[in-house]
Order: C-alpha cells, then sequence, then structure tokens
C-alpha cells in the first residue's frame, strides 16, 4: 500500500507532465546563486482553469455564439435560446416558427453582441435583435448559404450593422448593411441593401469563404483577410475620409487589375479558421492565428508595411496525434501567448513563443463529441460545447511563466517586462542578460546589469578584475553605489573610496598619452561630476582626508582644490594659491566666500604682496570684519614694508574711523601712531575732529602726549594738554609755539578765575620779560578783564617809563571807584532789608487765631475743642488724629517709618519711672531731660504731619491721580451699609418697619430737636477761644493755651453720654446739632470690651405734642445707608 506522500509525488509529477515541461529554473540555467528565496506556500492556479456550466438543454445544441457577455445557442429544430451573462438567471427563449424541414445552418453574432444573423439549411437567413423578440427574415440574403461575416467593429452601433462583408459557401463576398429602423412604406426589411464585391477561387473552381476580417490601419487604410479552404488572401485599400458608409467596395475595385495577395498552403481540410487578438473591443489586432491543413499559420500583424499585413509568420505543425482524416483540428480561439486548438476529444494550448504544447484538457466520453469553440473579444472567456454540455475556460496570468520563455531565447527586455512586479524573476533574467553580455566581452551592459542584481558582490569585482576590465568595473561599482540605502554608510564609504582610486588611475594613465587629449578631459568631467554629486557629500565629506591623501598620492592639484571647493575647505585651497604664489586668486577665494576667520590668517601674507586689493577685500566686508584682529598684520607690514603698504593701511583705518565709525582705542591708537610718524599734517585736524572732552575721545589721551612729543609735535601736545585739562602745561608749551595759541588756553577754564588770572600772568610775563612787548602787555589787560595794571607792574623793568600804561592807570582807578559806590548802594539795601525783616518777626509773634466753639473738624465733621487739634492759616482745623489719618497715606515710606519711630519713642517716654531708690535731684534732672526729649519729638512729629495743610498744600496735589475709595477696601466699605451695637437691641429699621424713634423711646409728645452732648466740662461762658501764635508752624495744639481764658478740653469725650431735648435753641454755643455720626458717638466701649449702658431722657414739650416734629428732626439729623439700630424699650 503506497503512503500519503507517494500518492502527493505522483500526483505532482502527473500534473507537471501534463501542464507542460516549459518551466525554467536557476538551476538548468545556470546562473549564479540569487539574493532571493522561493517561499511560496500555495500552489499556483493554472493559467487556464476550466468550468462546467450547470447548465442542461432541453434539447440538443446545434449551434453557439457568444459576444460581449450575450450568449445565443441554436437547440433543437427552430428554438433560440438567448442568455445575458450579466443575468444568467433570466434567460429568453424564441421560436423561430419554421414549419418546413429547415435547420440553423450557423449563428453569426456582431462584436457589440447587438446583432444576429441566422442562416438557415435552405438558404435563407434571419435577424433577431439584442433588444426585440421578433425575428426577421432577411430576403436580399436569400438563395445563399452564409459561411463567415466580417462585421464593422469601428461603425457598428445597437440600432445599425454599417457596412459589412457577407462570405457564402460559393466563394461570393457581398456588401451589406442591417438596420433595426422600419425604414420607408415600402421597405420594411432590415437589410438596406446586398451587393457582390468579390468573388474568390482555388484552382479555377469556387470555393466556400471561411472567414472575413476587416480591419483598419493608419490613415484611413483598411485591411480585409479572406480565408478559403487552403488559401488567406489581402485586400489594403483607402477609403476616403468622411465615407466609410459607402462601404468597401472601393477597395475591391483598386484590387480588380490586380491579382489580390494571397498565401496558399497545399492540404486542404474541407474548411480553415482565423482568430486574431486584441486587448480591447475597438483596438486594432496585434497577432493573428490561421488553422489550416499543414498547421497553425501565426505571426504578428503590421499596419505599417505595404506589401502584406502578416509579419514574422511561424508554422505550427500538427503533433503525430492529431489526423486528419479522423481527429482532425475542429477550430481555434487565440490569446495574447498562446492558441487553442480544439480536438474531437481534448483541447490543447500551445505557445506561441516557443510552439510548445503547454496545456492539454481531454474531455470525457459521457458529454459527447466537442462540436465548436468560440473565444468572447470583450471577457476573454473561451466557450466550448456538445450538444448536452458547455464548458467555459478562464485565463489566469497567462504572462506568468513568459518571462522565461523570452530569456531562453535571449530576448531580456521583453523578460524584464513581463517580471516588473516579481523581483525574483527579474534578479535571474538581469543574471541571465549580465552573464551573456559578459560571455559576448559587452563587459559595460554586463556591468549595469549585475550592478542591478542581488549575485555576490565579491564574485562579479573579482570578475572584471580578471578580465582587466576596469572601466567595466567603474561602471559597475558606479551602478552600485546608486542603488544602495542612505543607511548602508560603510558599503558606500567602501565604493566611494574605489571609485576615486579607479578614476585616479584612469586620469594617470590618460594624462601622459597625449593622443587621448579630449577622453582624459571627459573623464577628468566625469570624476569631478562624481566628486560633487550631493547624493554623495556626506559620505566624501566624513571621509574627506581618506580622499585628500588619495589625491596628493597621484599628484592631482588640481583635482584636489576642485575637490577642497567643494568641501568648501576654502582653507586649503587658499593655501594652495598662496603657496604658488597666487595671489589674486587667493583674495578671489576670500572675497566670494567672505569668511571672517580666514581673513584674519591670510591677511598678513596678502597685506605684503596685494596691500591696495586686501584693503579694497576689507572695506567691501564692511562691518564684518574686527578691524582690531588686523592690526597685527598692519602693524607688521607698516613698519618693514612700502610707501604703498603704508598709505594702505593708513587708509583701511580711516575707513574703519570714519565710515565705520569704530570706538575701538586700540584702532585709534593705532590710526594716531602713522599720523604722528607718517602724516604729521592730517595728526592736527584728526585731533581737533576727535572732540575736546574726554568722554567723546576714543584714543588713549597719554599715549597720544607721549606719541607727540617724541615726533616733536609741540601744537597737537598743546591740544591735547588742553583736553586733559592740564592747563599751565598747556600754556606753558604754547608760549614756545605761539603767543595766541597760549591765550587761547588761558581763557579755558571759565569756573576757575583764580587759574584763569594765574595763565594770564604767565603770559603777560612772557611778553613782558620774554619778549619785552610793553604794546602786547598792554593788550594782555584788555583781553582779560581779571588782570589790572597793578598785577603786570612787577613784570617790568625799572627803566621803564609811566608814560608807556599811563592809561591803563587811570582807567584802572576809574574802576575802584565805581566799585566803592556800588558796595555803598548794597550796604544801604541791606540795612532796610533787616528792619523790614524784624518787623515782620515782631508781627508774627503777636499772630494769633480765633477758634469758636462750634468749629467743626474738617475731616471728621465733630466738634473741634474736643480734643487736640491743629490750625492752619489756609482756615483748616483739624483734629490731632483726623491730621494723622488723612495724612499717613500720602507720605513716602521713609516719613511713615519715621513717624512710626517718633510715636513710640514718644509712646516710651510718656511712660512714668518706676524706680523706687532713686534720689529726687536724679528725678528731677531725668524729669527734665524726660520733658525736654518729648517737647522735641513732639516737634518732629509736627514737621511731618503738620507741616502744611493737608487740603492745600503739595500733598493734596501729589495724590490727584489716586482714586478716592481703595480698590482693596472696596468690598469691605460696601458690607458697611448699617450701624451695629453690640450689646443692646437697636437692630429693627425704624423706617421699614414703618415705626419711628420715638414710638421706640416711648415719647408721646414730640420735642424741639434733639442734642448730644458729652459728659465733659465745657466752658460755656467763653463765647471763643483764642489761641496765640507763638510759632512760626501755622497748626498749634490746644493742649498748652497761653492765657487761662483760652483753656479749652484736651480729654476726648467721656463713654458715657446722654441723650436729651430741648425746645429752645443758640442757648450755649459748645452744644453739638445732632449729625449723621451721633450713633458713632452712642458706640461707647468700656475698659472690659462691653457697650456701656445708654441713657436718654424724654422731655415733653408744651408747644409741640405732636410727633411729626420729632421724625422731621430725627430724618435730618440721622441718615443711614443700612438698618437702623433698634432703641430699647425703656419707658
Amino acid at each position: 500500500m503506497a503512503s500519503i506522500l507517494d500518492e502527493y509525488e505522483n500526483s505532482q509529477s502527473t500534473r507537471h507532465s501534463a501542464q507542460g515541461h516549459t518551466r525554467l529554473s536557476g538551476s538548468n540555467i545556470g546562473i549564479t546563486h540569487s539574493g532571493f528565496v522561493n517561499v511560496r506556500l500555495e500552489e499556483e492556479k493554472p493559467i487556464f482553469n476550466k468550468q462546467r456550466i450547470d447548465f442542461s438543454p432541453p434539447e440538443k445544441i446545434n449551434h453557439f455564439a457568444v459576444c460581449n457577455s450575450q450568449l445565443c445557442m441554436s437547440l433543437g429544430k427552430d428554438t433560440l435560446l438567448r442568455i445575458d451573462l450579466g443575468k444568467p438567471d433570466q434567460p429568453n427563449q424564441i421560436e423561430l416558427g419554421r414549419k418546413d424541414e429547415s435547420r440553423v445552418h450557423k449563428l453569426f453574432l456582431d462584436p457589440t453582441g447587438s446583432h444576429l444573423v441566422i442562416c438557415l439549411s435552405t438558404n435563407e437567413c434571419l435577424y433577431l435583435n439584442r433588444n426585440t423578440q421578433k425575428v426577421r427574415g432577411l430576403s436580399r440574403w436569400k438563395g445563399h448559404i452564409i459561411e463567415s461575416v466580417g462585421w464593422n467593429k469601428l461603425l457598428g452601433t445597437e440600432a445599425n450593422t454599417g457596412p459589412i462583408l457577407v462570405g457564402t459557401s460559393q466563394g461570393l463576398i457581398f456588401e451589406a448593411e442591417i438596420s433595426t429602423s422600419e425604414g420607408s412604406l415600402f421597405n420594411t426589411n432590415p437589410d438596406q441593401y446586398f451587393r457582390q464585391v468579390h468573388a474568390l477561387e482555388e484552382d479555377g473552381c469556387p470555393v466556400p469563404v471561411c472567414c472575413l476580417e476587416i480591419e483598419r490601419g493608419m490613415e484611413s487604410k483598411y485591411f480585409i483577410i479572406a480565408t478559403t479552404r487552403k488559401r488567406l488572401f489581402q485586400f489594403v485599400g483607402k477609403v476616403p475620409e468622411g465615407s466609410e458608409q459607402q462601404g468597401f467596395s472601393c477597395i475591391f475595385s483598386q484590387n480588380q487589375e490586380l491579382l489580390p495577395s494571397f498565401q496558399e498552403f497545399p492540404v486542404n481540410m474541407g474548411y480553415s479558421e482565423i482568430a486574431l487578438y486584441s486587448s480591447k473591443l475597438r483596438s486594432s489586432p496585434k497577432t493573428f492565428a490561421w488553422m489550416m491543413g499543414n498547421g497553425v499559420l501565426y505571426g504578428q500583424l503590421d499596419y505599417v508595411r505595404l506589401d502584406s499585413l502578416l509579419s514574422d509568420v511561424q508554422v505550427w505543425e500538427y503533433t503525430s496525434d492529431i489526423d486528419l482524416t479522423f481527429n482532425k483540428p475542429i477550430s481555434i480561439a487565440l490569446t495574447q501567448f498562446h492558441f487553442l486548438l480544439l480536438l474531437p476529444d481534448r483541447v490543447k494550448a500551445v505557445c506561441t513563443l516557443n510552439g510548445q504544447v503547454v496545456y492539454e484538457d481531454v474531455f470525457p466520453e459521457k458529454f459527447g463529441p466537442l462540436k465548436r469553440m468560440v473565444k468572447d473579444p470583450i471577457g476573454s472567456l473561451v466557450w466550448i460545447y456538445t450538444e448536452r454540455a458547455v464548458f467555459r475556460y478562464h485565463i489566469q496570468r497567462e504572462s506568468r511563466d513568459v518571462w522565461q520563455m523570452f530569456m531562453s531565447m535571449n530576448k531580456f527586455d521583453l523578460a524584464k517586462e513581463y517580471c516588473r512586479d516579481r523581483p525574483e524573476c527579474m534578479d535571474i533574467v538581469l543574471a541571465k542578460e549580465a552573464e551573456h553580455c559578459f560571455q559576448n566581452k559587452r563587459y559595460l551592459e554586463s556591468a549595469k546589469c549585475y550592478a542591478l542584481t542581488q549575485n555576490y558582490f565579491e564574485e562579479i569585482a573579482l570578475k572584471f578584475i580578471e578580465a582587466k576590465q576596469e572601466e567595466a568595473l567603474k561602471e559597475f561599482l558606479l551602478k552600485k553605489l546608486n542603488s544602495l540605502k542612505p543607511s548602508e554608510k560603510t558599503q558606500i564609504a567602501l565604493l566611494v573610496t574605489w571609485l576615486v582610486e579607479l578614476y585616479l588611475n584612469r586620469l594617470g594613465l590618460l594624462e601622459t598619452d597625449y593622443s587621448k587629449e579630449i577622453l582624459f578631459q571627459e573623464t577628468r568631467e566625469e570624476f569631478r561630476h562624481f566628486l560633487s554629486s550631493f547624493k554623495h557629500k556626506e559620505c566624501l565629506f566624513n571621509n574627506r582626508s581618506t580622499i585628500y591623501d588619495l589625491l596628493a598620492s597621484h599628484g592631482n592639484v588640481d583635482d584636489t582644490v576642485y575637490f577642497a571647493v567643494i568641501m568648501q575647505d576654502y582653507e586649503r585651497v587658499i593655501s594652495h594659491h598662496c603657496q604658488h604664489d597666487d595671489y589674486g586668486a587667493a583674495l578671489e577665494v576670500l572675497s566670494k566666500h567672505c569668511d571672517e576667520k580666514l581673513f584674519y590668517k591670510f591677511s598678513p601674507v596678502l597685506m605684503q604682496n596685494i596691500p591696495k586689493k586686501v584693503v579694497e577685500a576689507w572695506i567691501q566686508m564692511g562691518n564684518k570684519l574686527d578691524a582690531k584682529k588686523l592690526i597685527p598684520a598692519l602693524v607688521n607690514y607698516s613698519q618693514i614694508g612700502s610707501t604703498q603698504q603704508i598709505n594702505e593701511t593708513i587708509r583701511y583705518m580711516e575707513f574703519c574711523v570714519y565710515e565705520l565709525t569704530v570706538k575701538e582705542e586700540a584702532i585709534h591708537n593705532y590710526l594716531l601712531s602713522l599720523y604722528a610718524k607718517y602724516k604729521p599734517d592730517s595728526l592736527l585736524w584728526y585731533l581737533e575732529q576727535a572732540g575736546t572732552h574726554s568722554s567723546d575721545i576714543h584714543y588713549d589721551l597719554k599715549y597720544a602726549l607721549r606719541l607727540c612729543a617724541e615726533h616733536g609735535h609741540r601744537q597737537a601736545c598743546v591740544l591735547v594738554y588742553k583736553i586733559m585739562e592740564l592747563y599751565e602745561e598747556a600754556v606753558d608749551l604754547a608760549l614756545e609755539v605761539d603767543v595766541d595759541l597760549a591765550k587761547s588756553c588761558a581763557d579755558l577754564p571759565e569756573d576757575d578765575e583764580e587759574l584763569r588770572k594765574k595763565l594770564w600772568l604767565k603770559i603777560a610775563r612772557h611778553v613782558v620779560q620774554e619778549e619785552k612787548d610793553v604794546k602786547k602787555a598792554m593788550n594782555c589787560l584788555s583781553s582779560c578783564n581779571l588782570l589790572k595794571i597793578e598785577d603786570i607792574l612787577p613784570f617790568f623793568p625799572d627803566f621803564v617809563t609811566i608814560d608807556h600804561f599811563k592809561e591803563a592807570i587811570c582807567s584802572s582807578l576809574e574802576e575802584y571807584n565805581k566799585h566803592i559806590e556800588e558796595l555803598k548802594q548794597e550796604m544801604e539795601e541791606a540795612t532796610e532789608s533787616a528792619k523790614r525783616i524784624r518787623e515782620d518777626i515782631q508781627e508774627m509773634r503777636n499772630k494769633y487765631g480765633v477758634v469758636e466753639s462750634q468749629e467743626k473738624c474738617a475731616s471728621c465733621d465733630f466738634p473741634l475743642l474736643n480734643r487736640p487739634f491743629y490750625l492752619f492759616l489756609c482756615g483748616h482745623m483739624f483734629h490731632y488724629d483726623c491730621l494723622f489719618q488723612e495724612v499717613s497715606p500720602h507720605l513716602s515710606n521713609y516719613k511713615q517709618a519715621k513717624l512710626e519711630e517718633l510715636q513710640k519713642k514718644l509712646a516710651v517716654a510718656s511712660q512714668p519711672t518706676k524706680g523706687r531708690h532713686r534720689l529726687k535731684e536724679d528725678k528731677a534732672v531725668n524729669l527734665g531731660k524726660s520733658q525736654l526729649s518729648r517737647e522735641q519729638i513732639k516737634l518732629d512729629i509736627d514737621d511731618i504731619v503738620a507741616g502744611e495743610c493737608v487740603y492745600c498744600g503739595d500733598l493734596i496735589i501729589k495724590s490727584i491721580d489716586k482714586p478716592f475709595i481703595d480698590p482693596q477696601k472696596y468690598e469691605e466699605e460696601k458690607k458697611l451699609k448699617g450701624f451695629y451695637l453690640k450689646g443692646m437691641n437697636w437692630l429693627a429699621n425704624p423706617y421699614g418697619q414703618g415705626r419711628t424713634l420715638v414710638d421706640e423711646i416711648g415719647l408721646e409728645a414730640t420735642v424741639g430737636h434733639a442734642v448730644l452732648v458729652p459728659l465733659c466740662q465745657i466752658p460755656l461762658s467763653v463765647p471763643q477761644a483764642r489761641l496765640s501764635v507763638s510759632q512760626l508752624n501755622p497748626a498749634m495744639s490746644c493742649g498748652e493755651p497761653d492765657t487761662p481764658q483760652t483753656r479749652l478740653p484736651c480729654q476726648p469725650p467721656s463713654p458715657r453720654v446722654k441723650l436729651f431735648c430741648r425746645n429752645t435753641l443758640g442757648k450755649t454755643q459748645a452744644e453739638i446739632r445732632p449729625r449723621k455720626r451721633f450713633l458713632n458717638i452712642l458706640k461707647t466701649k468700656q475698659t472690659s470690651g462691653q457697650t456701656g449702658p445708654c441713657e436718654y431722657l424724654g422731655v415733653p414739650s408744651p408747644e409741640h405734642r405732636k410727633g411729626k416734629a420729632l421724625r422731621e428732626m430725627i430724618s435730618r439729623a440721622v441718615s443711614l445707608k443700612g438698618p437702623a439700630p433698634h432703641v430699647p424699650d425703656r419707658g
């Protein structure tokens, strides 16, 4: 018993033998190992997949036609079955209605599937349209047995066939047209016309026209192919543009004079059939296959050739199992790469590329003999039918193995075209092509193909090295380099380095051969293009040291410079130019790339050789260069260089100072040294325009003074002395140069008259003693108003007479007299001013202010005399604590801190002494000191708090931009809508509840006015209180009055307050009227924190018995925004 594995192997071998033996593998090709591995997990589906249609015909199938998914078959005698393959469950059966013995001879269906021609055995033809159920007769076609129909693929529509060709059994070719329209009244037939255009013969006898095909080529050229039993005819002709509807008679008329072109084969099997293949319905077919007696003629259709449409024709001869007597082929169908041959019991598929049978399918005998094979040009399905069954072949991936056939035929381009989506097959094809090219010594093509394969890199490289093909090896490396991924950095670096070496070797060989100069230039351009490739820039940059070494080893200087430019290694480029004394090129590179560091490095060398161009380059760089870093080069070559270098150095320094406004001290010092040494004329001008104030000067004054002194520029030294404000030194040195210069220096110290006088005395002494010019000495007196004649008289010698300066002495005496008179007048004015001041002081001592008993505090609106207060000259009066609260927010942080410190000191000084054993003398001394300290503290507090009126002074003006209400305390102020009296039940609102304060108190009669009286002694007999002003401070405290009768209460009111009523007004000037804050006075607290009892008296008035007056008085006296306090009912 065989195992399952043996059965599987047997089935596989059987399948491969049935499928054919055309598949190739890498082992039988002899190609090096590929990088791909076959990991196919499931078996591929066959190209030709047969499927039996689930259809049992009620009668025998006579004929069968299918096109554009429209299937028509003839069943039995006169039944026609139509099936739309898109709706296979809705078949349409039509009865032909023939009662005679006629049978269906053939069915012809056009490419659109709309027109069906039914040829009967009784020489009649019927027509059926796709959209109708009625079969109509073709009367003009009567009398002919139709063997073939050539449909018009371009002009055919669903309603009209356009001009078509019809071939009969007698070799006649007719032109006809069928239309579904009813036509005119006298012509109701669908056939529009039916006329003969040609007749075919074989050996002088008429023969049936087996097939007709109409194809259109370029430039309105038409090709007509007609086949008989052993001949293939071709008719070629042009149809005028726009006259296609007139038919093809003109084509046949053009070939009447000449015999038509045909191909003939000797064997006759009684019929033939031709098949064309086109990828689309209305596209021109590209291949053909003609089944005839000798075999199958197949090839290409070439519409460009003039002599024949057929090209590349081959004949596939029938195999030995095909017998034309008993087993001759029945039908043929053509696909893209195969033609299928139908035999009575089987189907064979032959590849058109190599002529081998690749598929063979044997049908069982139970279905009966095979009758015909039909191919649908639209759906690419092949249909085969017997009398009782219908089969369908699906053609799947027909081109899957075509690449192998093209490869075996060395048609590598076609092989690669058909395996683009299969990289493993593409690799095999490329390897085979590379090997083929290498064997034929086409090394460059071989290298290009090898670079695209996955074969071993080392084997291929050694192969080219052994063959001594460096050019091919270079091409292989280039292609391989381009195929690498950016992540494969090691491989890229290896290939790049190797390629550089190959290029350099090639250039070295070509450079010595002058006959190959053009090739040398081309190779150099190629090499430089490789070096400048953006794709390999990163690799070249990372390995630039290796590339430099390779270039140096070959002595390739030009390419070294080129590579350095590409790598932006401009330092190397400039060094190369400088070494070869090409300073202009070096400066050009510097100027082009504007690298500041390179300027600093190479400027010394360039300045020595081309100073003018270098300075121009510096000037073009402008602020990009730091002039201070260029000084070493300038200093070096200005000391040992030529005049041109010195002049260019000065020019650049002047550009930095005047154009760029550089303020570096080193730049200005260096320019100053150049001026002092080489251009003294410009030195003084530079010092003058640089400024006269030390803050405006950018050079070192001491250094400038030393330079000027060393080079003997005394006038410049004077100018520096003037800037340094060393006026004595400036005048001394200027006297050696010019007296006028000394005079200009002497007037400079305008604020120091003593120094000016001293300087002018020096000038006068010099004029008198050195120059001995009395007239100039007199001019000094007129130039300086500080000098007098008596100042310069000691400088004159004894022999000088007074006549020379008589006028100067007289004018001096007159000025003295005038000055004496001015002093007298000033003394008189001072005496008068002192007298007025003494009077003002006396008047201020007697100045006082009057404070009446009803005066109130300007801040709290409470009586002023109840507490210590301040009175200002503007008339405002404040309590001490109220003024303190008003002033404090406006004080600065410093004054607030000082005020707090003074208050603490005052509190400490006010505490009594607790010591028990001190002597009375010590107590007296300490008491005096304490009293003196307290008075000083009070004065200091008064200076801060009462220095000016808070409403009229600067404090209120400076606070104009401050808000009236502090935003932080705004919410707290909003919540204070009423008054709360702790310990008393004053919670009810008499206005909101409709009750009055009188009702709460219990008074039945009203009183005139309510008066709040503090429980303290108020001198009622004194109508007015007078305060004397004993100090300049306008605010006076009432704590220490000057006279007994002006003594006022200085203590705050008693915590106990009485509320009583009076019916008379104005008897006491010290009484306090009820206002908005009288409830605040009621809010008194005892030392324990509890609210003290509130006593009140109710005295009815005989004049007013109604409560209305009291209510009006209370509403005027009390204005509350919140709930009013509740008054307890105490009778």
